[in-house]
């Protein structure tokens, strides 16, 4: 297939976005790319398909579910991971080009739903949880346990340097820094629109769109000066990095909850009953370790989840 050489997971990590209109436009081909792909898998009949975002916990997160499939149901489980960001995953789910992803609650509220954020986690669960199954369809299951909210850092020297610490103290030297941010951070409501406002925060120049994995790359390197990144990220526990804290609570909770076809799930109820011996078993550290095994020591994400689920008793 073209469109798996094209797009493979290499090319997805190494695309730099210069402007957001090169974006959606790269974004427009991707959508066709992917579900053009995930139409050349198996037939559908005892098979799952699980699907991903375009990161490195995503990753993870989509063999996670698809290895507890594995273990725990008869179905062939078929992987489609990388499929850009969450506009995309929510397309495929919709198109049933794949059965399953894994989202945040947070990212479900304000970018799918386009509602405002909300800071009560029970709430924010609920209220996507209802909306999703009146709106699209799907089910959402319990939560994974982990809370992966947006970390807006800057290198661990210029903190020091600076003795910033806050949200509210950076601002003061925006105007002098280049921004780096993920082009759905830069759209979204509950992203630098809302932060922006939020903190006054006003930077000298556009912030430069990237991929994903390239953010603390280039802000080491020191293309920019401050990033959007997650918290669960795990390179931030192993390099000089000091994620600035949201004083003012704008972020809403980012809690990980797989998604699922409704239409799916009566097909097969058995996915429900793995789905939910996942629930709450990932700490935030938890996620944090995996991340880092694999973007930190290189290791493949399917040995990781492999010793997760063994030492969680799960395998």
């Amino acid at each position: 297939m073209i469109f798996l050489r094209i797009f493979s997971h290499d090319f997805l990590r190494s695309i730099k976005f210069s402007h957001i209109k090169g974006y959606a436009q790269t974004a427009t081909i991707l959508v066709a790319a992917s579900l053009a792909a995930v139409s050349c898998g198996p037939a559908r009949r005892d098979t799952f398909i699980v699907g991903s975002k375009n990161f490195t916990e995503q990753a993870i997160l989509g063999e996670l579910v698809a290895q507890q499939l594995e273990a725990k149901t008869h179905l062939h489980v078929v992987r489609r991971f990388y499929l850009s960001g969450s506009y995309i995953c929510q397309q495929a789910l919709l198109a049933g080009r794949i059965d399953a992803y894994v989202e945040y609650t947070g990212t479900a509220l304000t970018a799918i739903l386009k509602e405002v954020p909300l800071k009560d986690r029970a709430l924010v669960y609920q209220r996507v949880k209802e909306e999703y199954a009146k709106r699209f369809h799907f089910d959402v299951e319990p939560p994974l346990g982990f809370n992966n909210t947006f970390a807006i850092v800057i290198r661990g020297e210029d903190a020091r340097r600076l003795e910033i610490h806050t949200l509210s103290q950076a601002a003061a030297y925006a105007p002098q820094w280049r921004a780096g941010f993920g082009y759905e951070f830069n759209e979204r409501p509950d992203g630098l629109p809302g932060l922006a406002a939020a903190y006054g925060l006003h930077f000298g120049s556009a912030p430069r769109i990237m991929d994903l994995g390239l953010l603390y790359r280039a802000l080491l390197d020191k293309q920019v000066d401050i990033v959007a990144g997650n918290s669960t990220d795990g390179l931030l526990a192993a390099r000089d990095l000091t994620v600035l804290d949201d004083d003012k609570h704008y972020f809403p909770p980012y809690e990980a909850v797989p998604i699922v076809r409704s239409s799916a799930l009566e097909a097969h109820p058995e996915v429900r009953v793995a789905l939910d011996e996942l629930a709450g078993r990932i700490s935030d550290q938890e996620m944090q370790r995996m991340n880092y095994a694999v973007d930190g020591e290189h290791r493949d994400s399917v040995d990781v989840v492999r010793e997760f689920l063994h030492a969680k008793g799960l395998d």
